[in-house]
């Protein structure tokens, strides 16, 4: 079973849909002995980082999140939740983020001819050997909905990047933490082939 964290993010359910669409088994809680006991686990979110934080704080699921890493099982964080991997945000100072791998986040530059939040389509270099873009073509095009990017201090840890403005690392795999800035579950097929992958880990 795959849980998806509920810390009253906002695409839950859009996330459900996505693997229930490619046959997977899904429950959305914050229940701890849930999450500690599922196969693989999702940390979604739109919204502020630092609201989000408290949002985890207040239900508990700081250490919950840690221990289902501790424990190995597979974690994936989508677009805020990527954020909330590191340690901490431009976009709310002073808030220390979950601090699972090492960055930061920045604001995207504002240029003229370019529109904050970065929200559409764009293409990604990807990494042939990572685990999550297993499969596809080294350019493939996913969707994105952020103002704020990753600056990962391991570039190790990078399996994706894209440009917009400036070179952002749109998706990382350290051990068993993967993480993507882009939404798979609004990124047609290719969305479809990296959660499966991810499903399949």
């Amino acid at each position: 079973m795959i849980a998806i964290i509920d810390y009253d993010a906002g695409n839950l359910r859009s996330v459900e849909k996505a693997l229930q669409f490619i046959g997977q088994e899904v429950g959305i809680t914050r229940d701890k002995d849930i999450l500690l006991s599922a196969d693989k686990v999702i940390l979604p979110g739109v919204g502020s980082f630092g609201k989000a934080m408290e949002k985890l704080h207040h239900y508990g699921l700081v250490d919950v999140i840690k221990e289902v890493i501790a424990k190995n099982t597979p974690l994936l964080g989508i677009c805020l939740g990527l954020q909330l991997l590191f340690e901490e945000s431009e976009e709310s100072p002073g808030v220390p983020g979950l601090g699972i791998l090492e960055g930061n986040i920045l604001k995207i530059p504002k240029e003229v001819d370019l529109k904050i939040p970065h929200m559409g389509w764009n293409s990604l270099q990807i990494d042939p050997d990572s685990k999550l873009f297993q499969g596809m073509n080294k350019e493939t095009h996913v969707y994105f909905v952020h103002s704020y990017y990753l600056k990962a201090k391991n570039k190790s840890d990078v399996v994706a990047t894209t440009e917009y403005g400036t070179l952002i690392d749109a998706a990382v795999e350290r051990n068993n933490v993967y993480a993507a800035q882009f939404h798979p579950e609004k990124s047609g097929d290719i969305g479809m082939q990296i959660l499966k992958n991810f499903s399949n880990l």
